[in-house]
């Protein structure tokens, strides 16, 4: 999966090459008008996502899709609500379609750059049902840490958009992560953790590939699920 920063210059994910397979280029050629947009591409000011998906209804956006299995399965499972995938990997983008193409997904639309520039200047307060972050990059050297996506910043960013009420679930198998994660967003007040500490493994969220070559490498996949409180 891929990552990106918290504060201005620290992107949200990192470009990993633009290479795409001959399927992932003919879905990129034939569905990404429909389904895909960059950031710049986007008019100024918050994003109509009702008008950007056809419909009225809740929206949950995902930071770094990766190549997508996951999301295409979370879709597919939750056809009553619109899925936002923000990834900058092209090839993982085109994967996605493929996987849109597969299922028939009408509920899924895909938006290419820094998920916190978007936040930051095209979502409205409020505007999101809720934001999943699924196996961020850890930046495990210590001397990286200070280019992890979750940071007090991003978080208090990612709060000021979700609705009253809204959720923000995230996941990482590394440890210190893990610990870094609870904090950070333990320490934003307008957020709840729905758990004492961790959250139960959701049986809705598929295990990819990714998170099946993590467990078969000894780590211990932790998950934090947090709501935004009621009047703030």
């Amino acid at each position: 999966m891929t990552e990106r920063k918290t504060r201005r210059g620290v992107p949200s994910t990192t470009q990993r090459g633009v290479r795409m397979t001959a399927g992932q280029r003919r879905a990129w050629d034939e569905h990404w008008s429909a389904l895909g947009s960059k950031l710049e591409d986007l008019p100024a000011g918050p994003t109509d996502l009702a008008k950007w998906f056809g419909r009225a209804a809740p929206t949950i956006l995902e930071i770094g899709s990766g190549m997508g299995e996951g999301t295409a399965q979370l879709a597919v499972a939750a056809p009553e609500v619109n899925h936002l995938a923000a990834e900058v990997y092209t090839a993982g983008l085109g994967q996605l379609m493929m996987l849109a193409e597969k299922y028939d997904l009408e509920n899924l639309r895909l938006l290419q750059g820094d998920a916190i520039k978007f936040l930051t200047d095209r979502v409205e307060p409020a505007g999101l049902d809720g934001v999943r972050i699924f196996f961020p990059d850890p930046w495990p050297k210590t001397k990286h840490h200070k280019r992890r996506l979750v940071a007090p910043a991003f978080i208090a960013l990612v709060a000021s958009r979700l609705r009253p009420g809204g959720t923000l679930h995230l996941a990482t198998d590394w440890e210190h992560y893990a610990d870094q994660m609870l904090a950070v967003c333990d320490g934003e007040p307008t957020l709840q953790n729905q758990y004492d500490g961790w959250a139960p493994r959701p049986e809705w969220r598929p295990v990819t590939k990714f998170e099946s070559r993590a467990q078969a490498e000894g780590r211990v996949v932790r998950d934090l699920i947090y709501v935004k409180r009621s009047g703030s």
